[in-house]
């Protein structure tokens, strides 16, 4: 192999692997499931700040360099979701959505709400290639203001950008 072939070939190597380095992570992030257990339970108001958790999510997570927010149509999240709470319980089948989507993480989620004076988001972040939960998150809101469900969601995106920066160290 002369020289002006051996300096081509390494110059195509270190190509691809600056574009593998360079490469986004990828996130789902599927919508919120409410499991509301109050004596008034699933009103239009706590429906619709459910509903408002997963692009909350989102954006804090794009905000976030070399992320991509992988977007999931609602249609092929309930085909994958058996019943309530079934992709949350069923890891590996989350994981089986996170790849048709060609997602790196997939994240799931339900907030349960107990009382009407707090409630939980419990997260899942899945690791779509190992198909299995790497981390667990319950984030406990006070009250249910715009501003409570905000810091919740932002707090929920600094432990999801810790997990997967440490894993991704690896």
């Amino acid at each position: 192999m002369n020289i002006n072939k051996f300096a081509l070939l390494i110059l195509v190597f270190s190509a691809l692997l600056t574009d593998a380095a360079n490469a986004a992570t990828r996130i789902a992030v599927l919508d919120f499931e409410l499991n509301d257990i109050t004596s008034l339970p699933n009103t239009p108001a706590e429906r619709l700040r459910t509903a408002s958790m997963a692009p909350l999510l989102s954006k804090a997570l794009s905000q976030i360099d070399g992320y991509e927010i992988v977007p999931v149509d609602a249609d092929r999240q309930k085909a994958a979701n058996s019943s309530v709470g079934y992709l949350f319980r069923f890891h590996d089948v989350a994981a089986q959505l996170g790849k048709q989507l060609g997602a790196d993480w997939i994240i799931v989620s339900q907030h349960s709400k107990p009382s009407f004076l707090y409630s939980y988001l419990w997260v899942y972040l899945i690791d779509v290639k190992k198909q299995a939960a790497i981390a667990r998150y319950d984030i406990e809101l006070k009250g249910n203001h715009e501003k409570v469900t905000q810091r919740g969601i932002d707090s929920l995106a600094r432990k999801i950008q810790a997990a997967v920066s440490k894993l991704n160290e690896k």
